[in-house]
């Protein structure tokens, strides 16, 4: 840091696995994606390029070779991995992820519906080559999965060789863990909790209000996703009480 302040509370370092921040790519240009790792490389743990703008990017290799320079490991979308299942090319997948030279993915079932075993399988096969991060709930509003329910998938992912489970919200931070205005399902988070440890989820929050909720329920290191580029430093000044919004919490 540039300066000494007293009390600020202790991130964890990188590598990390708790207080992991997500960053979305959702169409960063190469000099746009140099410029974020410049100022942000030492806040973000891992870059999510969003459901399947990896296929449109006309620049992706030399994009993917900045944020290898910077050290920060990339994932395409969820959404592209239902793309090619829907489409039968699973085995086609596995060929792009080396291809690209990609050591994580992201298995979803949020725009398809996959049978829960079939996609546990697909976890497994996956998790021999890379590794796995397996997303909970849907993209559809009017879809409401019950507690229990989140519960018993999220386990039987982790289980199956998911390293991390993340917990769906979209770029808008509106379906899924949150109602259509924003707000947290609160007692849907405290009933995961009850069950799932904290540190093997990834909540997605694009949302100030959402970032603010999940660390004052969870700590500084809490995991967090979606994350906008211009909205990673924010978000670490929110973890260590710099910002308004948790100015007094840690103090």
């Amino acid at each position: 840091m540039n300066f000494k302040l007293n009390n600020i509370p202790e991130r964890a370092l990188k590598p990390r696995t708790q207080g992991y921040t997500m960053a979305m790519d959702k169409g960063l240009s190469v000099r746009e994606a140099e410029d974020f790792m410049s100022i942000a490389s030492d806040f973000v743990d891992i870059v999510k390029l969003g459901w399947g703008t990896s296929f449109v990017t006309k620049t992706l290799r030399e994009k993917l070779a900045v944020y290898k320079e910077a050290g920060i490991p990339v994932y395409f979308g969820g959404t592209l991995f239902e793309a090619f299942i829907v489409r039968g090319q699973f085995d086609d997948y596995r060929k792009m992820l080396d291809e690209f030279d990609l050591h994580y993915a992201e298995v979803s079932d949020g725009s398809i519906e996959i049978d829960h075993d079939i996609k546990c399988e697909y976890i497994r096969k996956l998790a021999t080559q890379v590794t796995v991060l397996s997303e909970v709930g849907s993209k559809d509003d009017t879809v409401i999965i019950p507690p229990y329910k989140w519960i018993e998938l999220m386990q039987k992912e982790l289980d199956a060789g998911a390293w991390k489970v993340i917990g769906e919200a979209r770029e808008g931070g509106n379906v899924g863990l949150f109602r259509s205005s924003g707000e947290v399902r609160s007692g849907l988070v405290d009933e995961i909790l009850t069950k799932i440890p904290s540190e093997k989820i990834i909540w997605e929050a694009p949302q100030k209000s959402q970032q603010v909720w999940f660390i004052k329920l969870l700590g500084t290191n809490v995991n967090l996703g979606n994350i906008a580029p211009n909205e990673v430093i924010p978000l670490e000044t929110i973890r260590i009480g710099l910002r308004g919004d948790t100015f007094s919490y840690f103090l």
